[in-house]
């Protein structure tokens, strides 16, 4: 047998997040890539690793008990990384945050120069919704935590990173039907809201509320991604994160709308459960952050901090 670091690795993956596409996002990689590294795995072994059922893939058992022994293997080899780096004086291990999904452009911009500084400590980043965000930290599977909206439980610590500011958004076409500060766009026009367990969904509807706006037609859509292109179209209007739209902005495809009592501010914040015991790399990343948050702010979204309506 022949089978590489990686292949184990993607598959190890692929048994966690039950997913080829889960796991090729969670690994930064083609989906076509993660099924090469299994195809290539499961040629080496005469008995089956996986199964596909209807459009779900399933461990088989002798599949499970390779993933469980993928694991250890892995892990020995983190090991092995982390004492040669500690040996040598560099930090090193292992930090795992988990990320709501508009968060994906906010939390790299805190990670970069850190991991330049440290590149022996590995980097293992789950973006998702805050239903997952905070499911993953109250399993403590994970050092860190990055939310807009703070959750009422478990009990956490907080570092604010930067202001959270949502606008109404609309394609350019929206901006002429609208009367400024008038509610009537909601009447009018389709909502698109996120999904449920989405931060920015639960800030949207709790601004709908307290301003007792009733709404016309409604949209669901599951990504920020998605959400912009169907904005993008003409399908409707939303609520979302100024962070994720300067591409957006900048090229015309999409315009602030005005409307009452907008924008809506909360804060990025970076959370941790309380009174948790922080392995080396997760303390000496708050320690970098703590230190130096401000100027990260300043560097990497002096556009955002600039941008007026």
């Amino acid at each position: 047998m022949n089978y590489t670091l990686n292949q184990l690795e993607v598959f190890l993956k692929i048994s966690q997040s039950g997913s080829i596409t889960k796991a090729a996002e969670l690994l930064h990689l083609t989906q076509p890539a993660v099924s090469i590294q299994l195809r290539n795995l499961q040629a080496q072994f005469d008995v089956p690793l996986t199964e596909v059922i209807g459009r779900k893939i399933y461990l088989t058992d002798f599949g499970k008990e390779i993933a469980l022994a993928a694991e250890e293997i892995l892990n020995q080899v983190y090991a092995i990384n982390h004492k040669t780096a500690a040996y040598k004086g560099q930090l090193s291990g292992r930090l795992k945050i988990s990320v709501v999904s508009t968060g994906k452009y906010v939390m790299p911009h805190f990670l970069g120069d850190f991991l330049q500084l440290h590149p022996n400590v590995e980097l293992t980043m789950d973006v998702t919704n805050k239903r997952n965000v905070i499911e993953s930290l109250e399993q403590n599977d994970v050092d860190f935590s990055l939310v807009s909206v703070l959750p009422k439980k478990p009990d956490i610590e907080k570092l604010d990173l930067l202001p959270n500011k949502l606008y109404l958004v609309g394609n350019k076409d929206k901006i002429a039907s609208v009367d400024k500060n008038s509610a009537e766009i909601f009447k009018n026009e389709t909502i698109i809201f996120r999904e449920e367990g989405s931060g920015t969904r639960q800030t949207m509807e709790a601004y709908l509320h307290r301003n007792d706006i009733p709404l016309g037609r409604k949209m669901q859509l599951t990504s920020n991604e998605a959400l912009k292109q169907a904005l993008i179209a003409g399908f409707g209007v939303s609520i979302m994160p100024l962070i994720g739209l300067k591409h957006e902005l900048n090229s015309g495809d999409l315009v602030i709308l005005p409307a009452k009592n907008l924008p809506i501010t909360t804060t990025w914040s970076l959370i941790w459960n309380k009174g948790k015991k922080h392995s080396p790399a997760a303390a000496a990343y708050l320690d970098y952050l703590q230190r130096h948050r401000n100027r990260l702010v300043s560097d990497k979204f002096r556009w955002y901090e600039e941008y007026s309506v």
